[in-house]
Formats: structure tokens, C-alpha cells, sequence
């Protein structure tokens, strides 16, 4: 290596070293002491004592609010996640219209994610009051008497999950991203051929739009299984834990009852749980991810 190859070298570690420094005490370092962690029973306010397997051995037999908050949260996640992506996609074919005040609709529809969490979990908790709430007594209108929501076993955790819609503004700007990014000669192409509107859709939006629909996949199945904040501040888990997501249950035994050496553990087992999900679709994109110069998964 040259004087001026080295210098160059020496120059970029000192560039990226506050990275590399952060990544070590603020990620690695805390990555690993839960690890360490999860093998101990460890309280705080005592030294850890290392027990092995013993948090995950209780909390697979003998937490009973394990099962039942990976019950809640796996519903949650295999029904919004769809939900959220169909509607997310059908805003952004809509916003991508020319129609007037286009830049309002865009705007407006993008709003609710720049609306803090808390922020928009007390808002909701106004909309499903079931005596004076917003939606109940739109549903009045029609003849039609509102449930409880919240209030409700049965109607809490759909509750959260039509309130997990307010935010596809954020998958609608992604989605507009990849919808303005087709070339256009693919449509004049398939026009010429014959093909209509709904032809055009599934044989060209679609699989032009696969990799953003993939992406947000991802992103969705990882962001929806540690949704926490709606359940603690709207319903604390209840009614009769309908709404007891798994990062609550986590939290709860963190910073209520101080079992972080089983805290840990849980968060190990939650990590392992998205891990394989996103490997899941990572390894089925191969089957329904298109690539623009790929063929058969070959470039």
C-alpha cells in the first residue's frame, strides 16, 4: 500500500469511526448483555445469577400470558399486514390520477404519520368512545348501533386494527414512488396489443411493482409484530387481555415486575420469530418477485 493509499485508509476509519463506535455501545453492546441476560435471573436490584435455559423453560411452560400475547399479536400481524398493503396500494393508484388538487389528497392522506404515537392513540380512544365517539355515531346515522370497541373483548383488538390503517399514508408514498417509475412504453406496448385496463393492471403494474410490494412486506410483517404503543396507552392489554400484544408482555415484565433476565429472554425469542417470518418471504420472493433484467432468477 502506497503513502498516499494508506493516508486515504486512515482518513475513512477516522470518518466512520463515530459510526463504528455507536454501532459497538449502543447495538452490539446492548444486543449482547440481553443475551447474557436472557441466561440469568436477573432483578435489578440484585446481581444476575446464571440458571441456563431456565427463562425460556418457564416461559414456554409455564407463562401463560406468553401464548396468549403471542396469540394477540400474531392476529394483529396476519391481518393488518394484508390490509395495510391492499389499501396502501389502492390510495397510491389512486394519487397517481390526474385529478385536481392532487398535491391536497397526497398531503392529507400522508398527514397521519407525521401525527405522533401517543398523539393518535388518545385521538382513537375519542373515535371508538362508544357513548360520544366519532365512529359510533356515524354508524347511528345508518340505523346501526356501534359496539363497545374498546371496551369489549371481542371488538378491542379489531379496534387496533382498523386504527393500524390510519397510517398507510406511508406505504401509499412508497408505493406512488414505484407506480411513477414504470416506463411508460410497457402501457403503450400492452394498449397497442389489445390489453385493457384490468389486463394492463395485472400483467404489467403488478409485476412491475412486485419488489415495492416486497419491501413493504417486510417492513410491515417487522414493524407489526412489535406494535406496542396503541395497546398500552388505549387498552393496557385489556379487556381480559384481548389486547395483550407480546412487546406489552415484554415491557410489563421489564419495567413492572423487574424480571429483565426473562424480559430478555422474551425479546431473544421475539427477534428469532421475525427473523424466520422475514426469511419466509425473503425466500418466496424468488417465486413472485420481479426484477426488471432478471429471467428465471438470472440476470
Amino acid at each position: 500500500m502506497s503513502p498516499t493509499e494508506r493516508r486515504e485508509a486512515i482518513e475513512g476509519y477516522i470518518a466512520i469511526s463515530p459510526w463504528i463506535l455507536g454501532f459497538f455501545i449502543w447495538t452490539l453492546g446492548p444486543i449482547l448483555a440481553s443475551l447474557y441476560f436472557s441466561l440469568t435471573d436477573f432483578e435489578v436490584v440484585k446481581p444476575p445469577v446464571f440458571i441456563g435455559l431456565g427463562n425460556f423453560r418457564r416461559m414456554f411452560f409455564g407463562d401463560r400470558l406468553f401464548w396468549q400475547s403471542l396469540k394477540v399479536t400474531a392476529t394483529y400481524v396476519f391481518v393488518s399486514v394484508p390490509l395495510g398493503i391492499t389499501l396502501a396500494f389502492a390510495v397510491a393508484l389512486l394519487m397517481n390520477q390526474k385529478v385536481k388538487f392532487l398535491g391536497f389528497f397526497r398531503t392529507a392522506y400522508y398527514m397521519p404519520n407525521l401525527v405522533p404515537a401517543v398523539g393518535s392513540a388518545i385521538l382513537w380512544i375519542w373515535i371508538f368512545n362508544p357513548e360520544f365517539g366519532l365512529l359510533n355515531n356515524f354508524l347511528a346515522n345508518f340505523g346501526i348501533k356501534g359496539p363497545m370497541w374498546l371496551a369489549h373483548s371481542k371488538w378491542a383488538l379489531p379496534a387496533l386494527i382498523i386504527m393500524s390503517l390510519w397510517g398507510v399514508g406511508g406505504g401509499m408514498l412508497i408505493y406512488l414512488a414505484g407506480l411513477q417509475g414504470i416506463p411508460t412504453d410497457l402501457y403503450e406496448a400492452a394498449e397497442v396489443d389489445g390489453a385493457g385496463v384490468a389486463a394492463r393492471f395485472w400483467h404489467v403494474t403488478v409485476p412491475q411493482m412486485t419488489p415495492v410490494l416486497f419491501f413493504n412486506l417486510v417492513m410491515g410483517i417487522i414493524g407489526s409484530f412489535q406494535v406496542f404503543t396503541a395497546g398500552y396507552i388505549m387498552t393496557g392489554g385489556g379487556p381480559r387481555y384481548a389486547t395483550y400484544f407480546y412487546v406489552l408482555h415484554l415491557y410489563y415484565n421489564a419495567f413492572h415486575y423487574f424480571r429483565m433476565g426473562h424480559a430478555s429472554a422474551l425479546a431473544w425469542v421475539l427477534g428469532i420469530i421475525i427473523l424466520f417470518f422475514t426469511l419466509l418471504v425473503f425466500r418466496s420472493s424468488a417465486a413472485w418477485v420481479y426484477y426488471e433484467g432478471e429471467l428465471r432468477g438470472r440476470r
